[in-house]
């Protein structure tokens, strides 16, 4: 019988690449929302009015003060929007009621605006995917590491991906309104892991925010970058680096 081999001599072998998963945020880190002026206007022209620049941009000021989905929280939600915007990433009527609410709040002799305005976020009109966004997930897919978008949010992002021609690149989708937990909740990435068939140890969250890093609690390892302006890179090759996939 052969001798055993001491096991320091010859270690096991360990994949190269580094993770079998990506889990990307959404809003931030793949995708930011257009630019506020072009919001209102193009919101006007379906309601019917054609809007000037100037008077567009102090809508659009105050439309952004009040609170737009995409954009800085509200300084204030008034009383009966409460339930509705604590509710607002777990119920897609909930979302909706919000934001449309909180449109509401701005004066406008534009009948329909705030649906029209919520309405943007629904089509990838109303977003603008950053510009290594289409070829970091191609370089993921393309090493056979897998990608999930784990999203708080209230309406299906689906269309987004596959009217930009990344649906091929995505294999699933965690959104809150959908699984029924929020991040920074450790369920959310977990149940991403889940829908890949992979560990979360051996898998990388990439957000922008204190609630992406939440994923460490699941086991994940985490990556957070700040939002870069819309349409620029948004240094998601760093993501690359991590995953142990060249850029």
């Amino acid at each position: 019988m052969p001798e055993a081999v001491d096991s320091t001599d010859h270690p096991p072998h360990r994949p190269s690449r580094q993770v079998d998963a990506v889990l990307f945020d959404f809003h931030g880190t793949l995708a930011q929302v257009e630019d506020p002026v072009q919001w209102v206007q193009a919101a006007a022209v379906a309601c019917g009015h054609e809007l000037e620049r100037g008077r567009a941009t102090v809508l659009a000021d105050r439309l952004v003060t009040a609170g737009r989905a995409g954009g800085p929280l509200p300084a204030r939600v008034p009383p009966h929007l409460a339930e509705h915007w604590s509710d607002r990433d777990l119920y897609a009527h909930s979302h909706r009621a919000a934001y449309t609410g909180l449109a509401a709040t701005v004066p406008t002799d534009i009948e329909g605006l705030a649906d029209a305005l919520y309405d943007r976020l629904l089509g990838p009109q109303g977003w603008l995917p950053y510009a290594d966004t289409e070829p970091t997930l191609r370089t993921l897919h393309d090493a056979g590491i897998k990608v999930a978008v784990v999203s708080n949010i209230g309406f299906d992002i689906r269309p987004h991906f596959a009217a930009w021609g990344m649906a091929e690149l995505v294999d699933a989708y965690a959104l809150s309104y959908e699984v029924g937990r929020t991040k920074p909740d450790p369920a959310i990435f977990l149940r991403a892991c889940g829908m890949l068939g992979v560990d979360p140890e051996r898998t990388l969250m990439v957000g922008d925010t204190p609630a992406d890093a939440g994923a460490v609690k699941a086991g994940c390892a985490a990556l957070v970058l700040p939002a870069s302006e819309p349409g620029r890179p948004n240094g998601l090759t760093a993501a690359l680096a991590l995953a142990g996939c060249a850029a």
